[in-house]
């Protein structure tokens, strides 16, 4: 079997999306099918080709098994929405066109960004191969809620488009069970959706001893550190977890936040006003490098700004945190807060709600036993979302389609 993979992020970029894709495919390969993606230079977020690679015409390159074919793009750092569109509609015109040179018998588009699922639906029609469209994030509604699009008739386009293409798609991946019930809602067939939810790799991500050289080197020794790792974007709401630290005079708690994106420079600039000396900002690190980093943190924190649209997401960072036996704290309601609620893996606090933020840290530092209790719970979640096992169920699913 030949499957064809339309994705804007891979490695080496690090966010969930490249993540999700590269693990479910390189486990594919191992069960024999041939697996080909065509992806775009690594540059998320800031836009920037990765050291090694070029934003050439067309590049094929080989990793774990998997045939790499990087297209020409628009390369825009992850924020503007001008640029941001170009690099959207360049990546699908490129990925389409490098599409049309490829053998498969099915065709695999995942969003976001949605114009990456359209070069799917188009190369499916010009092959005449079924095609399926995974959904990882419910485009162009996220994006509204961000104010990246604005109402108008470009966001007519895209809702009327998504809908096109829920349509034309032989059959739907999506992420967690709200996506399903929110397509559903849209007019769509239930049987031909299908919920893969999020995982994780225990070949990256297991309960691993602190790294006491490193929490030296960042002169955390002493400190409980309450952490946050990933994209410090639009819909992230670390400006509002930022005037929360400032409001936290405990000389032992420190705030440890890694990653980029379109508000890191604002953040910190944010922490520099409000005189912040218990948060330390760090750079991305290598994938197979973070597990050091979730090591030293006692608290992760996974924030999300408080909009209806939140509770339908699930936060991948969730899975990870959780096979490390690192408890959770939660600014997000809906299937996520069931989720951690049900494994007892982490607390909840109301999202963008101060007073409930600051009395979840300080319950989360103070009662051990509550703490041990979430860390048990981490586990048991973690096992029951393997990445392997998951990418072995969207497999069998897309076999399904030939």
């Amino acid at each position: 079997m030949k499957i064809l993979f339309i994705t804007d992020n891979f490695p080496p970029e690090v966010n969930a999306p490249a993540t999700r894709t590269f693990e479910h495919c390189k486990e594919w390969v191992k069960s024999g099918v041939d697996v080909t993606v065509i992806t775009c230079a690594p540059n998320f977020p800031q836009g920037k080709v990765y050291k090694g690679y070029k934003n050439r015409l067309v590049y094929k390159e080989r990793i774990e098994g998997i045939k790499v074919v990087r297209v020409w793009t628009y390369m825009s750092p992850n924020k503007g929405k001008i640029k941001r569109s170009l690099d959207y509609m360049s990546f699908s015109l490129s990925s389409f066109l490098a599409g049309l040179f490829i053998k498969t018998d099915l065709i695999v588009a995942t969003s976001p960004q949605i114009l990456a699922a359209l070069s799917g639906r188009g190369l499916s029609f010009v092959k005449r191969k079924p095609w399926v469209m995974e959904v990882r994030d419910l485009w162009p509604a996220s994006v509204a809620l961000v104010g990246e699009i604005s109402a108008g008739n470009l966001l007519r386009f895209l809702f009327w488009l998504e809908i096109k293409l829920y349509n034309s798609a032989k059959r739907i991946v999506v992420v967690t069970d709200s996506f399903r019930e929110n397509i559903i809602g849209k007019g769509i067939e239930a049987k031909k959706i299908a919920v893969i939810k999020n995982g994780v790799n225990f070949d990256l991500y297991k309960n691993q001893p602190l790294d006491s050289e490193l929490k030296s080197m960042l002169g955390l020794d002493g400190k409980f550190v309450f952490g946050y790792v990933g994209t410090h974007g639009l819909s992230h709401s670390l400006d509002f977890i930022l005037n929360c630290v400032a409001q936290v005079k405990e000389a032992d708690s420190h705030f440890l936040f890694i990653g980029s994106g379109a508000k890191k420079q604002e953040l910190k600039l944010q922490a520099e006003q409000l005189a912040l000396q218990n948060i330390t900002f760090l750079e991305p690190v290598e994938k197979a490098e973070v597990w050091r980093y979730i090591s030293l943190i006692d608290v992760m924190l996974v924030p999300l700004r408080k909009d209806e649209l939140f509770k339908t997401v699930i936060p991948s960072k969730i899975f990870e945190t959780a096979a490390m036996c690192t408890p959770i704290l939660l600014g997000v309601d809906g299937e996520a807060r069931k989720l951690i609620e049900d494994y007892n893996a982490g607390y909840y606090f109301e999202p963008e709600n101060e007073k409930s933020f600051l009395k979840a840290l300080q319950k989360l530092k103070e009662d051990k036993t509550l703490y041990w209790e979430l860390q048990k719970g981490c586990l048991k979640l973690a096992k029951d979302f393997d990445r392997k096992e998951l990418a072995d169920q969207m497999l069998t699913y897309l076999k399904g389609c030939v």
